[in-house]
């Protein structure tokens, strides 16, 4: 019981790893949230909120994107995508803090950080 627990968080750091090279890789966010998903439902409570926070943060993310993609033109984008860049490494950060303490995510429903 405690190996496949360890197996899931380590699982669940491989995501959050997976989204920060997203930034350089863009495919492997979606690698991420689709282990996020496959893995959520067998994980215990408390790392359940941590893929429930990864799950959000891809398609939060994915929303600040494409709203920075089509107001580029407008002169915000640049200022979306920057803060997206921020947000991103900030959440993922965050998130493997309460991974390694073995800590439920305070709040996996959040829009901001934590």
């Amino acid at each position: 019981m405690a190996d496949n627990a360890q197996n899931s968080q380590s699982t669940a750091k491989v995501v959050y790893l997976l989204m920060l090279v997203n930034i350089i890789v863009q495919f492997l966010g979606i690698i991420g949230v689709i282990i996020a998903y496959v893995h959520k439902s067998d994980a215990p409570a408390w790392l359940q909120t941590h893929y429930q926070f990864q799950i959000r943060t891809f398609w939060i993310g994915l929303l600040l994107i494409v709203g920075g993609i089509f107001l580029w033109s407008a002169g915000v984008g640049a200022i979306i995508l920057l803060f997206w860049l921020v947000w991103l490494i900030v959440r993922c950060v965050k998130g493997m803090k309460y991974l390694d303490q073995n800590q439920p995510h305070p709040n996996p429903t959040t829009w901001l950080f934590s």
